[in-house]
């Protein structure tokens, strides 16, 4: 995900911390390997922390806070260094921001961009909802604002998962043409799909990190209009499926090896409301 900066006033520009937390969700991808390493319960998904601070101080302390949250085998490393600038005691407002409390959201995103906090992501209840948006405004002070973009978890989300079953939908290579070997897999998840009446989906394209990003978001893009079109074909409404292409914007595993390559090519399948 590339950070946009926001400028605080002419020729200056903001601290931005963007903190992906790529855990859970229904995706598989072209080639892609199982994680063995996560079991029932557990998840092991990578959770990218990206952005631009201030100075190393700032970059250790966030990266280590990260870490004892979630681990460090998980925690992936793209916060960079930058001429911004930061709001009074921002860091120590970021490391309160940084809680426990965060392991409750998956699909999540949290952003700071100076004073400006955004939270998104699903949690199991709606009492978690309110409380983690409650807690972030009293660990702050009152310039900061909170926007709680956190939704309720679905049940159906679990009806997309089964459907898959950490099976592969596959491509050509370099290409959005599904090969035939996909098909049955795409009939079984548009029967599950048909089955969750007036609930919207997105259907999200990876790729790794190899080619020029801009090859590789246009590729993603082609590869989930592929799916869409192929589900529409199936007798799904199209406008309940949305789309779009990350590119290699959200890995879920290196790109330093062939196997984690594999992995970060995937298609990935939501449920909205």
């Amino acid at each position: 995900m590339v950070s946009r900066f926001t400028p605080a006033r002419r020729h200056v520009r903001q601290a931005i911390l963007l903190v992906l937390t790529a855990l859970g969700g229904a995706s598989v991808g072209a080639q892609a390997v199982p994680d063995a390493g996560s079991s029932a319960g557990v998840s092991t998904a990578p959770v990218v922390v990206s952005g631009t601070v201030p100075d190393e101080a700032t970059r250790v302390a966030i990266l280590t806070r990260m870490r004892e949250l979630y681990g460090a085998s998980r925690v992936v490393d793209q916060l960079s260094l930058g001429t911004v600038v930061a709001p009074a005691q921002w860091r120590d407002y970021v490391q309160k921001l940084l809680s426990p409390h965060l392991r409750q959201v998956s699909h999540g995103q949290l952003a700071v961009q100076g004073q400006v906090v955004e939270i998104r992501g699903e949690v199991p209840n709606e009492a978690v909802r309110q409380q983690l948006a409650s807690d972030m405004a009293q660990a702050l002070n009152p310039t900061y604002t909170v926007r709680n973009g956190l939704r309720v978890a679905v049940q159906d989300q679990s009806v997309v998962d089964q459907a898959l079953a950490n099976r592969i939908v596959e491509f050509e290579p370099g290409s959005a043409v599904l090969r035939p070997a996909s098909l049955p897999l795409l009939d079984e998840m548009a029967a599950a799909m048909a089955r969750l009446k007036d609930r919207r989906f997105e259907v999200i394209g990876h790729t790794d990190a190899d080619g020029a990003r801009a090859a590789n978001v246009s590729l993603s893009l082609a590869r989930a209009q592929a799916v869409k079109t192929y589900l529409i074909g199936k007798g799904l409404p199209p406008d309940r499926i949305a789309i779009s292409g990350m590119g290699p914007d959200q890995p879920v595993a290196s790109n330093a090896t062939e196997a984690g390559r594999a992995r970060n090519r995937r298609i990935e399948f939501r449920v909205g409301s």
